[in-house]
């Protein structure tokens, strides 16, 4: 076999989402980690969406760069990028790379459990606890959140849209929507293209998130985020977290000062507290925690029919 490419990559699930952190990545020169994401996103775009897409990786499966930072006082830098490209930020992709790099060894333990990573959206002061050489929990806040208009209509469909890395069209279940249960994947999928269609004929959005409050006494929610391509999040979803908690502060029907807890289909759990009430939105608190679940060598034969993968959606 001839080796034209050779990656190593730790892979991490943070909630059920997964990632891949790639460190041995080609030595660059760059001044911004602007910089460096320009030159990774012409350069390597094919060699990056190599590593996510299949027969190698799959269509759930997100990717994080680690690299030095510039900055003395930050411990490392990382690029996050999807089958899409390149995106600014991934609040788990934050959780799964300081849960590799302190698990492997890259970075000491420190007494304050205090780190600093840099993305393209700023520098993230993160929390990060270690018992016997293994991460079990890491926290930190998020940007701003906040809602742009509630109790909109479209059919019988009534949705709030809050803006976060993106806008968010929220719906609360009802008689129309499926149970959000694995058994109802299939009838989840068909509702989830049919709504986000709909809502999208008066509203510009990409992502949809429907919302169970069955358990809102205790200030916990079940949720599904859809994307427009009929991807299901494999996790309770950071932003959809947060995005959900001010859809529910406006409804008043919530304890503002008490953890705030969103379920997954799969029944995994992302624990959120408000920190901050600002003029326009909310700040708020992840608490969460990543697993590593391989470390791998990836290698490209230059006689690969699929050079750069292909992916089934």
């Amino acid at each position: 076999m001839n080796i034209q490419k050779m990656y190593t990559a730790v892979d991490v699930h943070v909630a059920g989402e997964a990632f891949r952190v790639i460190k041995d990545v080609p030595c660059k020169y760059y001044y911004s980690l602007e910089h460096l994401n320009e030159q990774f996103s012409g350069e390597l775009a094919e060699e990056m969406q190599l590593l996510l897409n299949e027969p190698r990786g799959f269509i759930g499966l997100n990717g994080c760069i680690v690299v030095p930072s510039i900055h003395k006082e930050v411990d490392a830098a990382v690029l996050f990028f999807n089958h899409e490209g390149s995106i600014p930020l991934h609040y788990g992709g934050i959780v799964a790379v300081i849960t590799m790099l302190l698990e492997s060894g890259y970075l000491k333990k420190r007494e304050s459990n205090q780190y600093k990573i840099e993305t393209l959206s700023g520098i993230f002061s993160v929390h990060a606890y270690v018992e016997n050489d293994e991460v079990i929990s890491v926290s930190f806040e998020s940007k701003l959140c906040y809602m742009i208009e509630k109790n909109l209509k479209v059919g019988n469909i009534s949705y709030s849209l809050v803006q976060a890395d993106k806008v968010y069209a929220v719906v609360e279940k009802d008689t129309y929507s499926p149970k959000i249960s694995i058994e109802n994947i299939s009838k989840l999928k068909k509702w989830g293209e049919a709504t986000l269609q709909a809502i999208q004929k008066q509203s510009l959005i990409k992502r949809l998130i429907l919302v169970d409050s069955m358990q809102k006494e205790k200030n916990h929610i079940k949720s599904i985020t859809f994307h427009e391509d009929n991807f299901i999040v494999r996790s309770p979803g950071f932003v959809s977290t947060i995005v959900s908690y001010v859809h529910a502060l406006f409804k008043n029907e919530y304890i503002a000062d008490k953890a705030f807890k969103n379920e997954s289909i799969f029944n995994s759990f992302i624990t959120v507290e408000q920190v901050k009430k600002e003029e326009l939105g909310y700040i708020f608190r992840f608490e969460s925690r990543g697993f590593i679940t391989g470390m791998q060598t990836f290698l490209l034969d230059p006689t690969d029919p699929f050079p750069t993968g292909f992916l089934l959606k």
